[in-house]
């Protein structure tokens, strides 16, 4: 089974995270999935200053190779056998980054088309960090290093409207239940 976690707080899906698997028979634990499994991320912070600021385009598609990556290596092999996986963050928290980014919800749902949809959802609602420390987030990593769209946003605007997001996308699909940690 494969139960998806999603938020905006780094830390909290992470705690989020470990208290699904925990619930969960010792025998049955696939293991938690988090992002930059690949270690495109990390690639992206030594790259050089001529690299450039990245669009939330770009980082969505590298968000959605790391995540075709977790899902042949580490998310498929453990459902496969017979395990419980926690994906954390999943789809949502990306869908969520890209609509409050001003991205097209058509382009991001077929962005993210190859993903199995889960068993089970969650959403912690909690704020991000100030800043990407090492135990950021996905969207507190690409809030810290997005080159805003225009008309520019303020980061707490940013996250304001991915919090938004979250909350529709966890109402609209009915199988998400919000979360505290």
């Amino acid at each position: 089974m494969l139960i998806s976690v999603d938020g905006v707080s780094g830390t909290a899906v992470a705690a989020a995270a470990r208290v699904a698997l925990a619930g969960v028979a010792r025998s049955h634990r696939g293991g938690v999935s988090t992002w930059d499994a690949s270690g495109l991320f990390q690639d992206l912070i030594v790259a050089e200053e001529e690299a450039g600021i990245p669009s939330a385009r770009t980082l969505l598609l590298l968000y959605a190779a790391d995540l075709a990556f977790r899902l042949r290596w580490e998310i498929r092999p453990a459902l496969e056998a017979g395990r419980v996986v926690v994906a954390a963050p999943y789809v949502d928290s990306a869908i969520a980054l890209g609509r409050a980014a001003g991205l097209q919800s058509g382009w991001l749902a077929n962005l993210f088309l190859f993903a199995p949809r889960p068993a089970e959802s969650q959403y912690v609602d909690q704020p991000p960090a100030r800043s990407a420390g090492s135990d950021a987030g996905l969207l507190e990593f690409v809030i810290d290093r997005m080159a805003y769209m225009p008309p520019a946003l303020s980061r707490e605007q940013l996250i304001d409207r991915m919090q938004g997001r979250l909350s529709m996308l966890a109402r609209r699909a009915g199988r998400a239940r919000p979360i505290g940690v």
